[in-house]
């Protein structure tokens, strides 16, 4: 039976896995709130009459998670907490069928390119004068943007074809016209997000123009910060780094998964690049722009992992220091080219392995925070924890990266999304400390 205290015309959004669900969300919420519908995003509040799940099918740890979350919302359905449950997003695309027979206290399924069906099922219509419109569910002073969907990689290890499907740029005019949106919407900061950055602009207009894009959304006025995520390095555009040096509001920062160290498991993965390869990439990007900060991503335990493999990853990483690592544990994804070999590395090896190589990241950071001790950075303010105001420098992507602390007590003057000049004067593995001095 329906619950009384149920909102009618009321959705909680629930959104799972990466950026790029985060960005789809609020699209969502956008054309539901323009249909008359009250939206909230994750709302502790069990008074909304629908609930529409948003899921990952990255990885086993996020399918795990996605069908947890679906299988908590229908055991609220049938306590008659919500009235209606849907699910979209990635788990939904890849395995809608299983989903529907598993868990079939779900009013109905969607892919990832099904929002106009999912809209007319509550009986919305998909407004097409609201494209770029969104309800942002981050601080309102930063906002992912996704600048193309899907991907034409044929990385062996990756499930995101067959979710998102082959790679769709959207048009520069269209990316601009967005941006000013959000800028006039108080938004200081965007970060740029595809499944691939660098693949930007080869469907649309046969050759890459990543920089090009960077360069228009650069002369936006009151667009503060631009930063990159997501980039392939196998033929990356060296162009995006002279853009980055010289316009003064693109973050010195890239997010570049690499996944491994070793040549002979880059060419498993079908990565189209080798270990020395990807050490000259790093090092010409670092001779155009020194200034940059690095950001990548690695797995551990894909098939064929040998101890000397992994050890090769291990001492290049030692060699590389980058500036923010992130290691997943190799997950054995249907349907992907590498599914097809034995998943012959154990599960607890995978581990290991990752936290041995979060280990010596740790180390690195550590020392690379210690030179940051008496220099002065500009620090955009996200939030209020505990004691202290947290903000993040240009070299600092929000929730991945290092923080920086500044006591309420001695600046309470400072406004969440609003910048300010600090000097660093301590600094630990992940968090940098510091006072206020313009």
């Amino acid at each position: 039976m329906k619950t009384k205290t149920l909102k009618k015309n009321k959705v909680n959004v629930v959104t799972l896995g990466c950026a790029k669900n985060i960005f789809d969300s609020e699209v969502m919420m956008a054309q539901l709130k323009a249909n008359s519908f009250e939206v909230e995003h994750e709302s502790k509040v069990q008074d909304s009459e629908i609930v529409v799940v948003n899921t990952c099918g990255f990885v086993e740890n996020a399918k795990q998670e996605s069908i947890d979350t679906i299988l908590q919302y229908a055991e609220a359905k049938k306590n008659g907490a919500l009235d209606k449950l849907y699910v979209t997003g990635c788990l939904s695309q890849r395995y809608k069928d299983d989903l529907e027979k598993e868990i079939p206290e779900v009013d109905a399924y969607f892919g990832t390119r099904e929002l106009p069906k999912l809209l007319k099922t509550l009986k919305a219509d998909y407004k097409k004068e609201l494209i770029g419109e969104r309800l942002l569910t981050t601080p309102s002073h930063y906002a992912y943007f996704k600048i193309a969907e899907g991907c034409d990689r044929p990385c062996s290890f990756c499930a995101i074809p067959l979710m998102r499907g082959k790679h769709r740029s959207t048009p520069i005019e269209e990316l601009v016209k967005n941006a000013k949106g959000l800028v006039a919407n108080g938004v200081k900061e965007i970060i740029l997000i595809a499944q691939d950055l660098t693949f930007y602009g080869l469907d649309l207009y046969k050759e890459r123009r990543l920089a090009g894009l960077i360069e228009s959304l650069a002369d936006i006025e009151g667009l503060d910060w631009i930063r990159l995520h997501y980039a392939y390095p196998s033929g990356f555009p060296m162009d995006v780094i002279e853009v980055m040096k010289n316009r003064p509001n693109v973050c010195n920062y890239l997010d570049m998964p690499l996944q491994h160290g070793s040549s002979k498991i880059l060419k498993a993965m079908r990565r189209g690049i080798t270990r020395e390869k990807t050490t000259e990439l790093i090092q010409s990007i670092r001779e155009i722009n020194p200034e940059i900060a690095i950001r990548t991503t690695l797995i551990t335990g894909y098939p064929g992992e040998t101890d000397a493999d992994f050890q090769e990853m291990y001492d290049w990483v030692g060699e590389m220091q980058f500036d923010r690592l992130g290691v997943f544990p190799y997950s054995h994804e249907e349907n992907t080219h590498a599914f097809n070999f034995e998943d012959d590395v154990a599960p607890e090896v995978k581990h290991e392995r990752a936290e041995e190589i979060m280990d010596l990241q740790s180390g690195i950071s550590y020392n690379l925070n210690q030179k940051k001790i008496g220099q002065e950075f500009n620090v955009l303010f996200d939030k209020v924890e505990g004691e202290y105001f947290i903000g993040r420098t240009e070299y600092d992507s929000p929730d991945v990266d290092n923080e920086v602390l500044v006591k309420i007590s001695d600046y309470q003057c400072i406004r969440l999304g609003d910048f300010a000049r600090v000097k660093i004067n301590s600094a630990d593995h992940y968090d940098l400390y510091g006072m206020v001095v313009g």
